[in-house]
Order: C-alpha cells, then structure tokens, then sequence
C-alpha cells in the first residue's frame, strides 16, 4: 500500500514475504509496544528535524521548515501495523516479484544496519525513527523519496513530486 496523512507519504509492505523479511532490518523490540502480532511495516524518509521536532504539523516552526527545505539529514519512520485496512488515505498497490524485488532492494539500500545506527523514539508504541543517508531539501522531499523509490521498482510516478498529492495521483483508487 501507499499511505498518507494529506502531507507525507509512506509504503506499506508486509512484515515477511517471500522476497523479505523485515524484522531484522526493523526489529519489533525497538518499539515501546513490542508485543503485537504485527503483519506490516511502514516506511519512510524525510528530515531530521522535522521528524523529531514536529510530531504533529502544529508543532512545525518556520525556522524547522526553512532549515530542511535548504538541506537536512535524512531519516527513515518506520511504523508497524497489524492487518492494514485499504482506505481513502492507504491504497492498495498491486506489484510483480520482480517489481516487489527491485523495491526491497530500494529500501534495503536507504537501511543503516542495526548495531551502526541511532534510533529514535516514535511518536506511538508502534513507530520508530532510524539515521538514514541523503540529504532533505526542496529537490529532495519525502514525498519525491517515495516516488523514485517506486520508480526504481518499475513503477510509474510522476517526475517532481514534492507533494502528497503529487505521490498519490498515481496509485488508483480501488
């Protein structure tokens, strides 16, 4: 699935398939609420501060803003879920193996190993931030990771997505 909140967009993928297994790049005993039978994972990318200093978009001040849209550190949010529902704001995305493949690979190359990284608290038991490389600015958005991130795998996105709505213009509703 691709999911988003109206601002930031993020990919669902299930926990373990036959192409990947996500728990040892995204361990569940890094989340507070580490217990849950979790079937998905949600990731994405974006900057530093903003992650870290805006856990709703309320919280986030002009300085922040202006800072990232002139270049910021990257960083994954990853989310786990237990059995996703399709809706009007995570839709369902249909991929080859072949696809899935390239997109894991994607993925995997955006992953600081455990062990050399830092990680950070989430905003709820089931999330969790991790250093991730690349460099956060208006050429360079959340929004923009996603969309090469499915482009690598094959996927047709568009060509500067900044946006939300630029990501989710490509995935049908179903």
């Amino acid at each position: 699935m691709i999911e988003t909140n109206g601002i930031h967009t993020a990919i669902v993928m299930p926990l373990v398939s036959p192409q990947k297994d996500w728990r040892a790049d995204f361990p569940a005993s890094d989340l507070p609420a580490a217990n849950r039978p979790y079937t998905h994972v949600s990731v994405s990318w974006g900057e530093r501060e903003v992650f870290l200093d805006t856990p709703t978009w309320a919280d986030l001040s002009l300085p922040t803003a202006i800072n990232a849209a002139t270049g910021g550190d990257g960083l994954l949010h990853v989310a786990h879920y237990v059995r996703p529902a399709p809706s009007e704001t995570a839709r369902i995305l249909r991929l080859r193996p072949a696809e899935y493949a390239r997109l894991v690979r994607r993925i995997e190359s955006q992953v600081v190993p455990p062990g050399t990284r830092t990680i950070h608290a989430g905003y709820e038991g089931w999330d969790v931030f991790y250093d991730a490389p690349g460099t956060y600015h208006l050429g360079n958005t959340c929004n923009q990771w996603t969309s090469d991130t499915l482009a690598a795998a094959g996927i047709k996105t568009g060509w500067w997505t900044p946006f939300a709505g630029g990501v989710m213009k490509w995935v049908p509703m179903r």
